[in-house]
């Protein structure tokens, strides 16, 4: 855990030394957004796992690596979202995982622009800027604070439906999304956090940082997994209501 979170803070300081600066911003395969900033991140997220864990495989949003079967291997996201990066706002982040097959051993996400570095591993509590944290306790939906990173929710149709039925029912629906907003939820500052897609550098780390917060994090089925290609994550009293009402498995 102290290992993710050191490499992570690294990395995101790396990156924001590009951040409110003049980019030139390419378009990848996905569609997505790409700038020097998240290659030279990654970059010394590698350089520094490398010389350290040199036995350990590495995969990277940017540069790829070890197949989804691989062993111990560490996952890293130099910006994830970097669209609110490359617009000047402050809600992105660096999330680095440690894995072994599709287990998580210790996930870390640091929020430079905001001075946020969150953090935990199995067994070992979530810790948010060195203090223990955990998700609220609020139990009532209309109190719930619910976030997204994209209403739109694209050729997801039944998910979209869930969302805006969830988002009616709720005292707050906003799309303070990416990875911020698994923080939010981690912290108690939100109640849920959904995405219709995503992927392992974008997962893996809210595994151990949500359940170890008190929270429940699965996919869309319902299986508690950084790698089933899309996320819920939520308080534990709120946890079968919101899935129920999102129309998604039940947490098992």
């Amino acid at each position: 855990m102290q290992a993710a979170a050191e490499v992570a803070r690294l990395t995101g300081d790396a990156a924001l030394k590009h951040f409110r600066t003049t980019l030139n911003v390419e378009t990848k395969g996905d569609g997505s957004p790409v700038t020097i900033a998240d290659r030279e991140a990654e970059q010394v997220a590698r350089a520094w796992l490398a010389e350290r864990f040199p036995s350990d495989a590495i995969l990277g949003e940017e540069f790829g690596g070890a197949p989804a079967g691989a062993g111990r291997r560490w996952i890293i996201d130099p910006i994830d979202g970097t669209k609110s990066f490359v617009h000047g706002v402050p809600l992105w982040g660096t999330l680095i995982a440690l894995c072994d097959g599709t287990d998580v051993l210790a996930g870390a996400a640091y929020f430079p622009a905001t001075g946020e570095l969150i953090c935990a591993a199995p067994g070992e509590g979530c810790w948010w800027n060195d203090s223990r944290t955990q998700v609220s306790s609020v139990s009532v939906l209309r109190d719930a604070t619910a976030l997204t990173t994209d209403a739109r929710f694209s050729d997801q149709i039944s998910r979209r439906e869930g969302w805006r039925e969830l988002s009616e029912r709720v005292f707050l629906a906003r799309t303070w999304g990416d990875a911020y907003g698994y923080l939010l939820v981690a912290t108690g500052r939100a109640e849920v956090m959904i995405d219709p897609v995503m992927n392992p550098w974008d997962a893996a780390p809210f595994l151990p940082i949500i359940g170890e917060a008190g929270g429940v994090f699965t996919d869309w089925g319902g299986q508690r997994t950084a790698f089933g290609g899309n996320a819920i994550a939520t308080n534990a009293a709120l946890a079968v209501e919101i899935r129920a009402v999102l129309g998604a498995g039940a947490a098992r």
